[in-house]
């Protein structure tokens, strides 16, 4: 017997009708997240005709990514605590109407301008999407193992969408243009709305006066927007610049002043009760770590297929999908009932040593790397991923009771933001200035290059390290399940 969907009064999701509507709702915010990643991961290999094409300049070519990365990292904080206020659905339905609609401008951009602008107007709208995500998704799923169940799916669509993105721009790329990596998201995002209206469920949210904090909300945004700003711009002017150190100070300053401002405001925008929680704090930080080692295998096993091994970028997706296998095989197959039967955190360490044992592979691949036995056991390993991902974003979403949920999955997501931008900026530095220290030497190209990423492998292992120590000192697994 089903129910009707009701309104919530107090700004939770309240429950969908029944298993079949909450599964429709989990398809609709699955594909929302997996029209994310998708977008993220499909630009990189079509930059190159992005580039002959409208004549942008080697530096202003990055602001095809940088936009994007700025406006969806500065916004998610604010997008999830908004989302608590005037509500998630309302959030969720907005957010994906003006990432479809940047999409589009995006398709038809003739200019670099244009492009970039509309690439920022894609971060908005999918930072308004992924913040309140995982708020509805814990409203929907209450229980301990068919939450662990969601979140497992939650969490593969996003692997599978980075692999899946690589593959369709080389696809996509050679067989029509680079328009299309835009265009693509048409018929998702489409999707997504008219599946959302009847399956989200309503709510009314805690109403502006219950956090309408504008300062507290221009302090974090900026200090958000300055500190990623400054991280993407490192590999051009360097840890030590003048740029990267008064940048650095000055979005640490309105951070700062946002946490004063937050513990001082009548409505604050983001309560502070949330942070006092042990395993939101741990978990966010473990996830900085993580997500900022794990770039290292996302992108620079990508780069080292194409630029040593001579990969395409059809080949190079391609090579990378029996990772997503992997991970979506756990994620689906095991994760919630390993999760269900050890706990969450058992779970997390578990999928960590996995991660480092493939991370301590890669610092020993040889320059002409035979796939089977190089770089498969690798792919495999990967399989740590479905296991730590959705252990460690039930334990950050546990912590957070349900008025906050929103303001959790915004403050979850950011931090992954912050770890994906700080990995992209150490790890690439690391492996370009290795690279070049030895190809000045003397070294052949092809060296030099699987040298600077045996370095970026064995820095991103030890982040992995950390992570697990992190785990294990702060997290467990809550009482109640």
């Amino acid at each position: 017997m089903t129910t009707a969907v009701e309104e919530s009064p107090a700004g939770a999701a309240a429950p969908a009708r029944g298993p079949r509507s909450r599964r429709t709702a989990l398809a609709v915010l699955s594909t929302g997240m997996l029209m994310t990643v998708l977008d993220g991961s499909i630009v990189t290999v079509a930059m190159p005709a992005i580039q002959d094409d409208l004549g942008f300049s080697p530096a202003g070519l990055s602001w095809v990514v940088n936009a994007y990365l700025i406006a969806f990292g500065s916004l998610l904080l604010l997008a999830g605590r908004l989302g608590d206020l005037i509500g998630r659905r309302r959030m969720f339905l907005t957010g994906t109407a003006v990432f479809t609609a940047a999409s589009l401008l995006a398709g038809f951009a003739g200019s670099p301008a244009l492009l970039i602008a509309a690439r920022f107007l894609q971060g908005v709208g999918s930072a308004m999407a992924s913040a309140v995500s995982l708020g509805i998704l814990v409203t929907l799923f209450p229980g301990t193992r068919e939450r662990a169940r969601a979140i497992a799916v939650f969490s593969f669509t996003g692997a599978a969408g980075a692999s899946l993105g690589q593959v369709l721009d080389g696809i996509l790329t050679d067989a029509l243009d680079w328009h299309w990596i835009f265009f693509i998201n048409l018929p998702i995002g489409v999707a997504a709305l008219l599946a959302a209206l009847p399956a989200l469920p309503a709510d009314r949210g805690l109403g502006l006066r219950a956090g309408a904090d504008v300062p507290g909300a221009v302090l974090v945004t900026a200090g958000l927007m300055t500190g990623i700003y400054a991280v993407v711009r490192v590999e051009e002017h360097g840890w030590t610049s003048a740029h990267t150190l008064g940048l650095g100070a000055l979005s640490l300053a309105l951070l700062a002043g946002f946490a004063l401002r937050q513990a001082r405001a009548r409505t604050p925008l983001m309560p502070l009760r949330v942070l006092r929680s042990r395993t939101v704090a741990g978990a966010n930080l473990v996830q900085v770590l993580m997500v900022a080692a794990l770039f290292s295998f996302q992108v620079l096993v990508a780069l080292y297929l194409q630029q040593v091994q001579g990969y395409g970028a059809a080949e190079t997706g391609l090579a990378m999908l029996p990772a997503a296998l992997a991970i979506g095989g756990i994620s689906l197959g095991g994760a919630a009932k390993l999760i269900a039967r050890f706990g969450e955190r058992r779970v997390l360490l578990t999928g960590l040593a996995l991660l480092v044992a493939g991370l301590a592979l890669l610092t020993r691949l040889p320059v002409r790397a035979d796939y089977v036995t190089d770089l498969l056991p690798v792919m495999l390993l990967a399989s740590g991923f479905g296991l730590a991902l959705p252990a460690l974003t039930t334990l950050g979403m546990s912590g957070a009771d349900e008025r906050d949920a929103g303001l959790a999955s915004g403050l979850f997501n950011t931090t992954q933001q912050i770890g994906m931008a700080l990995g992209v900026a150490v790890l690439s530095t690391l492996a370009a200035s290795r690279t070049e220290t030895l190809t000045a030497a003397g070294t052949a190209r092809p060296e030099a290059l699987t040298s600077g990423y045996h370095l970026a492998f064995a820095t991103g292992a030890g982040l992995l390290l950390a992570a697990a120590a992190v785990a294990a000192a702060l997290l467990r697994t809550p009482r109640t399940r």
